[in-house]
């Protein structure tokens, strides 16, 4: 399955979560964009410290999602990386594995695409 398959997986499954609980589905997505807003820290910056976080914890349809929000906001191949080896640093040889497979496939897609 490719990367964008996955995340029209996870977008299509929220939806239905949505209509099925409607207050939690419009609180959850206003919550999300409240917190990814343009702040104190950028939008790109949000989107590296979130990719550390779902990498380190082995959250891969988060990992796809946050790969593509780094790309989307202009992180350089280079910055997606380095916040990987940082939560890797944190989160051990589990995190390294998801950064040198998942990560690496999503940015090889995500920015054939840009």
């Amino acid at each position: 399955m490719s990367m964008e398959q996955c995340l029209h997986e996870y977008k299509q499954g929220l939806g239905t979560f949505t209509q099925q609980m409607p207050h939690v589905g419009r609180a959850f997505n206003a919550f999300t964009e409240a917190c990814f807003a343009e702040g104190e820290l950028s939008k790109k910056e949000k989107q590296l410290i979130a990719l550390a976080i779902s990498v380190a914890k082995q959250d891969e349809y988060c990992t796809i999602y946050h790969t593509k929000g780094c790309i989307d906001e202009g992180a350089t191949e280079k910055e997606i990386f380095e916040a990987c080896a940082v939560a890797s640093a944190l989160a051990g040889g589990a995190t390294m594995s998801q950064s040198v497979t998942l990560v690496q496939q999503c940015v090889d897609e995500f920015t054939r695409m840009h």
